[in-house]
């Protein structure tokens, strides 16, 4: 059976809808970075995503052509996750989407290296015909983070942050949202078949221990 990253790893992927704490170990990732709103249709972001999943299924089909990745095993390709911040705007302006930067990103397993990241991406903007060049590979540190299951619309996501903030001042810990270390989503459901009020989303903030 496929390896499956949201089975092996619930404590990152399925958490319960109430807020905790957790640390996150380093991971990598394959990422594309952008601005503007992500449901403009046929958009910066819907094109980042095309990339996005075929530089992800060209490594997960790699063990059927002619490269051969050591230490490779099968695997379901993790669920798509994504970083956003807006410019001098404390929290999120869900009414100006249009403000958004970006970071889509989807996790790799251990055993894939930069030198099967490239081969990826070439193989990838060739078979595919287009251009895979903006996909990274990018190596994250999360650390110390609170986060929460929400479930319902992603403009309903407000009230789920809140009660994170609540719980983490009640803990002794304050967010550490930066330019470096941003609102995390982790989509686990496609709004495309799934109902808005029935789509789950983990919501993740970095944190740090409240000044005195």
């Amino acid at each position: 059976m496929a390896f499956d990253f949201k089975k092996e790893y619930k404590e990152f992927y399925m958490p319960k809808n109430k807020p905790e704490i957790i640390a996150i170990p380093e991971a990598h990732y394959l990422a594309v970075r952008g601005n503007g709103d992500p449901n403009e249709q046929d958009g910066i972001y819907q094109q980042a995503l095309k990339m996005l999943y075929a530089v992800a299924y060209t490594l997960k089909m790699s063990y059927k052509s002619d490269y051969k990745i050591p230490g490779f095993f099968e695997y379901v390709v993790p669920p798509l996750e994504g970083f956003w911040r807006q410019d001098n705007i404390a929290g999120v302006d869900y009414s100006n989407k249009s403000s958004f930067n970006w970071i889509s990103v989807i996790r790799t397993p251990d055993f894939i290296t930069t030198k099967d990241f490239i081969w990826a991406q070439d193989t990838a903007s060739q078979k595919k015909s287009i251009d895979c060049s903006s996909v990274e590979f990018l190596t994250l540190n999360e650390g110390l983070c609170v986060q929460m299951m929400h479930i319902g619309s992603y403009n309903d996501e407000p009230a789920t942050v809140a009660m994170m903030d609540a719980y983490i001042k009640a803990s002794g810990y304050e967010n550490d949202i930066t330019d470096e270390r941003q609102h995390h989503e982790i989509y686990l459901s496609d709004p495309r078949k799934t109902l808005p009020e029935k789509m789950k989303t983990v919501i993740r903030h970095p944190i740090k221990v409240a000044a005195n």
